[in-house]
């Protein structure tokens, strides 16, 4: 395994190099550190539908660009991806190569370590009558770059991953809520600000998708009237509650027939649709292909 010796002048660079290497045989490479994620494309990847977990992304090389609702949001060697709460999109990596492949490295966020900086160093500085997107674009710059190599050159020490993972993490959390990014997290996290009460909403949605939706339930989670959720929902989403426990609906239900192997019928029955015929329709309109035809087309490698 490639090791780190010392610290380049161009630290981006090599943050790539070590990308690189370990993603040699695999894409996507689920680390040994808990809560990270390597990704390596050597071409473009055309649109696609992804719910996207509270989570950090530093592109090392390469360009991406993601959807919610009607906002374009491009992340590259230059800006991470800031995502804060569990959020459906299309995403596309639009810059990639086999000479110059799309590297990236994705870092959970750990909301209990990002919780206690926020308290620890006053970062309350709030608007509790906000409501931000939960996505947000930041600079990605060198003391990233320099804390992503250093959580990588773990790999080659397990026995420090489980301390100096936590201190690593903390000093990146820290850097991305100080950034101009870092005030969309403080609000989410924020008990009693819009935006967490609405991502009290959206957790409960995430946890509880298959039940059917009774609004009035979930504006009684968020402590809001109805009208408020909507609204503040879909500044948040770019979408209403209806439509995101549909997209998770149909997320879960292509995971059950790509992973498990159910039918149509049985997938759309156990994510909660009544109707194959409204679940065909709707899963046509969200991946672009019916069920099967997307199943197959991403088993035999067409679908990114």
């Amino acid at each position: 395994m490639w090791k780190l010796t010392m610290l380049d002048k161009n630290v981006r660079l090599q943050l790539a190099t070590y990308i690189k290497e370990l993603t040699s045989e695999t894409e996507v490479l689920e680390t040994a550190i808990p809560g990270i994620t390597l990704f390596r494309r050597s071409s473009p990847v055309a649109p696609q539908a992804v719910v996207y977990e509270p989570s950090l992304a530093i592109i090392a090389q390469g360009k991406k660009q993601t959807l919610v609702g009607n906002e374009v949001y491009i992340h590259d060697e230059t800006r991470f991806l800031l995502t804060s709460i569990d959020l459906p999109t299309i995403a596309e990596v639009v810059d990639a190569s086999e000479d110059k492949p799309y590297l990236s490295i994705l870092i959970k966020l750990d909301l209990q370590i990002v919780r206690e900086l926020i308290t620890e160093i006053d970062l309350l500085d709030i608007d509790p009558a906000a409501t931000f997107s939960g996505l947000a674009t930041g600079p990605s710059t060198d003391d990233l770059f320099e804390d992503s190599i250093r959580l990588l050159t773990l790999l080659s020490t397990p026995k420090d991953i489980p301390i100096m993972r936590n201190i690593i993490l903390r000093g990146m959390f820290y850097r991305v809520l100080t950034s101009p990014a870092g005030s969309r997290l403080r609000e989410i996290v924020s008990a009693g600000s819009n935006s967490n009460r609405i991502a009290l909403a959206v957790n409960w949605l995430r946890e509880n998708y298959l039940l059917p939706l009774r609004i009035e339930e979930l504006a009684g989670i968020a402590n809001m009237g109805i009208s408020t959720l909507h609204h503040h929902f879909r500044l948040l989403t770019s979408m209403s509650p209806l439509q995101y426990q549909k997209q998770l609906r149909l997320h879960e239900a292509r995971r059950l027939m790509l992973n498990d192997g159910l039918n149509t019928s049985t997938a759309s029955l156990r994510v909660g649709y009544e109707s194959t015929t409204q679940f065909n329709r709707e899963y046509r309109r969200q991946f672009g292909a019916p069920p099967m035809t997307d199943i197959r087309s991403i088993r035999s490698g067409k679908n990114g």
